[in-house]
């Protein structure tokens, strides 16, 4: 496995947990984790970068999947393997 993963998260989410155990279900070996509760200009970039408040927000290399809600949606739609796995 190649490809980035960059997790945007707190120490304290359920939903950024639950990110975490399906991308290391689908062979993600590591996850770039940026605490935003550490520092407020981090949640800031965060937000100018992403157009989102809410952690987690998930980067599969270069692309913006979304919360843990779109990365599943993404898995049940059958196109998170293709992400994490590109030709």
């Amino acid at each position: 496995m190649s490809v980035q993963v960059v997790m945007y998260s707190t120490a304290v989410c359920p939903y950024c947990t639950m990110a975490e155990r399906l991308l290391k279900s689908k062979g993600v070996a590591e996850i770039e984790k940026i605490r935003v509760d550490l520092d407020p200009e981090v949640r800031e970039a965060m937000m100018q970068k992403t157009g989102r408040r809410t952690v987690p927000q998930i980067y599969i290399g270069e692309t913006h999947v979304g919360g843990f809600d779109d990365l599943s949606a993404l898995d049940r739609a059958g196109k998170l393997d293709a992400l994490l796995n590109p030709a």
